[in-house]
């Protein structure tokens, strides 16, 4: 077996074992602590409702780790069986030239994995998320939801893919340092357009009617210093029962959405820490630094795919008798699923570093991290979280502190300036 096969094998096993080792110490945790309540969540939790929120955090950890074994058993198939050579054989007996090639390619194989991800998403929809009680979509809303999103998708993807193929093939060699200016400028293209034409496609935003809250949050945002275009309420609650509010959006589409579900299970106080916090994202350069991040990783890996892609044994490893540079990419995506998968811890601390950081802001703004610390508590048994994560697990795969971890170090801050 070529060293090249002997890797891919390997690292999707790693990976796949690190997974499923993770699950592991997080289901044992859940057994060994999971019917303690917490002390911060003394009279908001009951043991029930403990353990339904043990029970849906197995639920759907248990749901994603089949989902994840077989979209992993696909990929590995697909690029083991002589599949992908002759897929690309067939496209180009067609005539069709190297950028309708590749379009076509990539077409088909998202088809395939589209449909392979398509029972998992209807059991999480109709069966976990309604099992405990959180979905509220019908069956007629999220076929809806499914044709928007392949005819978004297919759009959006067509584009971009036209694009990068007709640099790749007009510039052979310096198509990677183009098609990175491309793909850097498209991403932020696409945050500019999302919340403005993509979004209302599938919910309805409409200007937040209390007249109060509404002041309250535009003198929030504007004492830091950001100009938002509008606030909205989202009609979430017509597909779930999560509670979320987010920004979203760059330069004058910028705008904050609360869910209708948030509005409906919380007081203002808590509203306003939970918009103070992702303020501080936006204050602090949170965003700014991602990108930056986002950007100089990106040029990276283009040169690597350059490299990787120009390189004919790495095509003869898998199958191919020559260089198609479009299935060479595809076989990068695949190749590097594990590896991304194996160095998110790296991301995730970055990331809990700006949330912590986030927290600091909302407390500084607010003089008090009361109403930040009663939202987090609401969220929490609104979306079901699990308050008792394995520490490996968490410090693996948490884009946040813990909930008890974080309200702790929030209560310590008030500790602090008291």
């Amino acid at each position: 077996m070529n060293g090249l096969v002997i890797l891919f094998v390997a690292l999707y096993a790693l990976a796949l074992a690190v997974r499923l080792g993770l699950y592991a110490l997080n289901v044992r945790s859940l057994k060994r602590h999971g019917d303690t309540v917490p002390e911060e969540f003394t009279g908001i939790v009951d043991a029930g409702m403990l353990g339904k929120m043990r029970d849906y955090t197995l639920a759907t950890g248990r749901l994603g780790i089949f989902e994840r074994i077989a979209t992993d058993l696909f990929l590995i198939a697909i690029v083991l069986s002589g599949l992908l050579p002759w897929l690309t054989g067939a496209i180009e007996s067609l005539g069709t030239g190297f950028v309708l090639s590749g379009i076509v390619f990539f077409f088909s194989l998202s088809l395939l994995t589209g449909l392979l991800e398509l029972p998992f998403d209807l059991y999480a929809t109709f069966v976990v998320e309604r099992r405990f009680n959180f979905s509220t979509i019908s069956l007629r809303t999220w076929t809806i939801d499914l044709v928007k999103t392949l005819l978004v998708s297919g759009v959006v993807l067509g584009v971009f893919l036209a694009v990068f193929f007709g640099l790749i093939s007009s510039a052979p060699r310096w198509w990677w340092l183009l098609a990175w200016g491309f793909f850097v400028s498209f991403q932020l293209l696409v945050s500019w357009l999302y919340p403005v034409v993509i979004a209302p496609l599938f919910n309805k935003f409409e200007p937040i009617d209390d007249a109060g809250l509404m002041a309250r949050i535009t003198s929030l945002a504007e004492g830091a210093g950001i100009h938002v275009k509008g606030i909205y309420t989202m009609d979430a609650g017509k597909r779930s029962r999560h509670s979320n509010a987010y920004f979203t959006g760059i330069g004058r589409s910028k705008r904050i959405v609360l869910f209708d579900t948030l509005l409906a299970g919380h007081t203002h106080d808590e509203i306003l820490a939970v918009l103070a916090h992702e303020l501080g994202h936006w204050k602090l350069g949170h965003v700014r630094k991602q990108i930056v991040l986002s950007v100089t990783i990106s040029l990276v890996l283009f040169y690597g795919a350059y490299l990787a892609v120009t390189n004919e044994a790495f095509y003869t490893a898998f199958g191919f008798s020559g260089i198609t540079v479009y299935a060479g990419l595809f076989l990068l995506t695949v190749f590097f699923k594990p590896v991304g998968y194996l160095l998110s811890p790296l991301g995730a601390m970055i990331s809990r570093l700006f949330e912590r950081q986030a927290d600091d802001y909302a407390h500084a703004r607010l003089g008090s991290s009361y109403a930040l610390v009663s939202a987090l508590k609401g969220l929490a048994t609104q979306n079901l979280s699990n308050l008792h994560p394995d520490p490996v697990y968490a410090w693996f795969t948490y884009s946040h502190p813990p909930l008890v971890q974080r309200i702790r170090r929030l209560r310590r801050l008030d500790l602090k300036a008291s």
